[in-house]
C-alpha cells in the first residue's frame, strides 16, 4: 500500500476545504438555524412530541443525515471530476499507485469533510434543543459509515458526470428527495399504512432510523437491518468502483 500517495491526495483535497473554511463552517450553522426556525418553531408548535421525544430534538438526526449525505456526495464527486475536467487524472492513472489508493485518498478526504459538517450541525443543534445521546459510540459509527458510503457514491457520480451540471443531477433529483421522504423530519409510523409500506423501499429510511436509534433508542426499522443496508450499499459502491477502474469506463475516454 502506497501510503505516501494516499496522504498526498488526502492533504491536497483537505487543503481545498480549509481554504474555504469560513464558508464551510458558517453555511451549515446558518442552514441548521433556519431549519430549526421553520421546523422547530413553526411545526414544533403544533407537534409537541414524537414518540416521547420533543419535535425539535427528534429532527436533529435527520437534519445531520441530510447534510452529511449531500456534503459527502458533493465533495467526492467534485474531487474526482475536476481532475477529469482539467486532464490531470491521467497523471494519477500513470503514477505507480493502484485504484484503491486513489479511492482512499479522495473518498477519505470527502468523508472527513462531511463528518466535520455533521459535527458542526450537531453542535449547532445543541444550542436550540436539549440533546441526550443514548449511544454516542454508535452515533459516531453510523455517521462515519454514512460519510464513507456516500462519499463512495459521490466518487462514482464524479466519474460518470460529463459536465458540471450532471454533478448536481443525481443529488438534486434523487438523493435529496429520498432523504426528505426517508423519515428525516417525521416518524414512518405517523404515515398511513400504505405509505409506510412504500417508505420501506426507500434505502435512506434505514440510515435515518439507525442514526435516530443511536440518539433516542427509537427506530422505525430494526437496527440490524439498518447496519445491513449501509453495509450492502458500501459493498455495492466498492464493486462498481472496482469495475470502473478495471474497465476504464469514463476514465480513459
Amino acid at each position: 500500500m502506497n501510503w505516501q500517495a494516499i496522504r498526498a491526495i488526502y492533504v491536497f483535497e483537505m487543503a481545498r476545504f480549509f481554504r474555504t473554511l469560513l464558508q464551510s463552517f458558517v453555511s451549515p450553522v446558518i442552514s441548521t438555524s433556519l431549519y430549526f426556525v421553520v421546523f422547530g418553531a413553526a411545526i414544533g408548535s403544533r407537534i409537541d412530541q414524537v414518540e416521547g421525544v420533543s419535535y425539535g430534538a427528534f429532527i436533529v438526526p435527520g437534519l445531520i443525515m441530510l447534510s452529511v449525505i449531500t456534503q459527502a456526495i458533493s465533495n467526492a464527486s467534485f474531487g474526482i471530476y475536476f481532475p477529469k475536467f482539467i486532464g490531470t487524472i491521467y497523471e494519477l492513472l500513470s503514477a505507480p499507485i493502484n485504484f484503491l489508493e486513489i479511492v482512499l485518498g479522495y473518498v477519505g478526504a470527502a468523508a472527513t469533510k462531511a463528518f466535520f459538517i455533521g459535527v458542526v450541525i450537531l453542535a449547532t443543534s445543541a444550542l436550540f434543543v436539549d440533546l441526550h445521546i443514548q449511544h454516542p459510540f454508535a452515533m459516531l459509527a453510523f455517521m462515519v459509515l454514512t460519510c464513507l458510503s456516500f462519499a463512495l457514491f459521490g466518487f462514482i457520480i464524479g466519474i460518470w458526470a460529463g459536465n458540471f451540471e450532471q454533478l448536481q443531477l443525481i443529488p438534486l433529483l434523487i438523493v435529496t428527495p429520498l432523504v426528505f421522504l426517508g423519515g428525516s423530519f417525521y416518524s414512518i409510523s405517523m404515515l398511513p399504512p400504505v405509505w409506510q409500506t412504500i417508505s420501506f423501499f426507500n434505502p435512506v429510511v434505514y440510515l435515518v432510523s439507525g442514526f435516530r436509534w443511536a440518539f433516542f433508542g427509537l427506530a422505525d426499522v430494526p437496527i440490524g437491518l439498518s447496519l445491513l443496508a449501509i453495509a450492502g450499499f458500501t459493498a455495492l459502491c466498492l464493486g462498481i468502483i472496482w469495475w470502473i477502474f478495471k474497465t476504464g469506463w469514463r476514465i480513459r475516454t
